[in-house]
């Protein structure tokens, strides 16, 4: 059964990063440069069999990241077998709506890929409508970033999961990915994606901490929305293989204890859900 990776990027590094963004990387990571290079080939590699990828690029400008869309459009037409592209938006920014109807119609992108907190605004303020009424009209998924980041200037509070609420309550038709299941304010996410039918998870990025995935996955478990959950893996990184890897052998840190174990059904059945056609991505655009 083929496996649906709902998290990739496609960008040329450092060129599309801000020596700022760069710098601000190196000293999250202790003064080492942090290797953000895409490479499909190095994609593949560190690959399985049979998988198909949403790939996306990025664009918030107060962070120091931007991707034109048809870099990613390009990249994606190497495997358009395997490869599906979304295109990005930083709404702050003048023209955004003209990238989206771009991006959609003239280089077939089949989502949307928003990133609040780096690029500095809320998801449901009011003047974005337009943006969730053109996704909910033409059956855009939207991934949105949510969680932490090492960018002093982006702001925690547009990252929070709970602003997802009120667009999922006003547009109840958008299929809404909340990206690295809220970390580290995974019990917000997990609220959200249980209310709302249209809402999900990913998993991307989280398996490199063990213990907090495993509490953050057992509080999924006990609200029982495994059903929710996407596989994603953040490539470049991390890659799938690795989150295999980590997802599956979370129950062995657990040996010699009481703790109770995560469902290894479950898990397996999050590595293999059909992610496309809960997102509508199965049928041409």
């Amino acid at each position: 059964m083929a496996i649906i990776d709902v998290h990739s990027h496609a960008w040329t590094y450092p060129d599309h990063f801000s020596d700022d963004f760069r710098e601000q990387a190196r000293r999250a990571k202790a003064g080492t440069e942090l290797d953000l290079t895409v490479r499909l080939e190095d994609y593949e590699r560190l690959s399985v069999p049979d998988v198909r990828t949403i790939v996306f690029g990025g664009k918030a400008r107060l962070s120091g990241l931007w991707v034109d869309d048809r870099y990613v459009a390009e990249y994606v037409a190497q495997r358009p077998e395997t490869l599906i592209g979304f295109l990005s938006l930083d709404p702050t920014q003048d023209g955004w709506e003209d990238e989206l109807r771009a991006g959609h119609n003239e280089l077939g992108l089949r989502g949307i890929k928003l990133m609040p907190m780096y690029a500095g605004f809320r998801p449901d303020d009011e003047r974005l409508d337009p943006l969730w009424g053109y996704a909910s009209d033409h059956g855009l998924p939207v991934l949105l970033h949510t969680g932490t980041t090492f960018i002093s200037q982006a702001p925690l509070e547009f990252t929070l999961p709970r602003h997802l609420d009120r667009v999922a309550t006003r547009f109840p038709q958008v299929k809404l990915i909340l990206a690295h299941l809220g970390h580290p304010y995974e019990g917000e996410c997990i609220a959200v994606i249980r209310k709302h039918p249209n809402a999900f998870a990913d998993i991307s990025a989280l398996h490199y901490r063990p213990f907090q995935l495993y509490h953050s996955l057992m509080l999924v478990q006990e609200y029982g929305v495994w059903d929710k959950l996407l596989f994603g893996t953040d490539y470049p990184f991390t890659n799938v293989q690795a989150t295999l890897d980590g997802v599956r052998g979370l129950n062995g840190m657990l040996e010699g204890t009481a703790l109770p174990r995560l469902d290894r059904d479950e898990i397996e059945n999050l590595i293999h859900r059909d992610s496309l056609s809960l997102l509508g991505l199965e049928q041409s655009r």
